[in-house]
């Protein structure tokens, strides 16, 4: 005996509509993703240069996933700003990390603070970053010229603890955070050779400018606002159960 099959009905504007209106979050999400704090949304806290003093940690010894690594501090070290830009290591096109077996390199982060942050000049530079590298740049001379370069950095953070790489790794653009620890360089011997160095003043440029920094202490003192994430999942999601929809109905829809 042959049955009938009900041809299931879902409204196709409403999935239209849908499918634009989590494009629109996401594109919103996504752009308000770069805006940072004005400055008076900036903790008095985060004015402060870093501070570096003189270390009596002897060098040591850290292991990440079969990896022995050789840790040499040379400062002890503390940063308090906002980030401007990071860069993950985990991201799937990150392959230097990878092929040279530098598992301890978490995140980078380039953090702004001090004079830069008493205005909103720094608002208006464009911050990128990629693999070793932040960028700075604007289009517009008056915002250079207002703009402190000694007052960023490019910071490699390092460990392997798993909850201090948490919180690293979950620090966004426009948070104000602190981190602690120790200027250092390191090495291991596992595959290709590999040594690192670090920067102990803030004033140079270019290759060998980043600091390094074995992290004892990682804290997000303020948070961005929530809201472009919020904007960011909720885009995600109707793109998702729209698609979903539409796939159901195509294939077993009609008008």
């Amino acid at each position: 005996m042959l049955q009938a099959r009900k041809a299931l009905t879902i409204p196709k504007p409403l999935v239209q509509f849908c499918f634009l209106a989590g494009l629109l979050l996401l594109a919103t999400g996504l752009y308000l993703r770069q805006l940072l704090p004005d400055s008076q949304s900036v903790l008095p806290s985060t004015l402060a240069e870093p501070l570096q003093t003189r270390t009596l940690l002897a060098p040591f010894k850290v292991s990440e996933k079969g990896v022995e690594y050789t840790i040499k501090p040379v400062a002890d070290y503390e940063i308090t700003g906002v980030v401007v830009s990071r860069h993950d290591s985990e991201v799937f096109w990150d392959y230097i990390h990878a092929e040279w077996n530098d598992h301890i390199n978490v995140a980078d982060l380039c953090i702004v603070w001090g004079n830069n942050l008493k205005h909103n000049n720094y608002q208006a530079l464009r911050y990128t970053s990629g693999q070793f590298v932040c960028n700075v740049s604007t289009d517009r001379d008056e915002v250079w010229d207002k703009f402190d370069p000694d007052a960023l950095s490019n910071n490699h953070l390092l460990t392997n603890d798993r909850s201090i790489a948490k919180r690293i790794r979950n620090m966004k653009v426009g948070d104000q955070v602190r981190v602690k620890g120790h200027l250092a360089s390191y090495s291991h011997n596992t595959g290709k050779a590999f040594a690192r160095g670090t920067s102990t003043v803030r004033t140079d440029r270019g290759n060998g400018a980043c600091e390094t920094i074995f992290v004892t202490d990682a804290q997000v003192i303020k948070p961005t606002n929530p809201l472009p994430g919020r904007l960011r999942a909720a885009g995600w999601l109707l793109l998702a159960l729209s698609t979903v929809a539409w796939f159901f109905f195509t294939a077993y829809g009609r008008n």
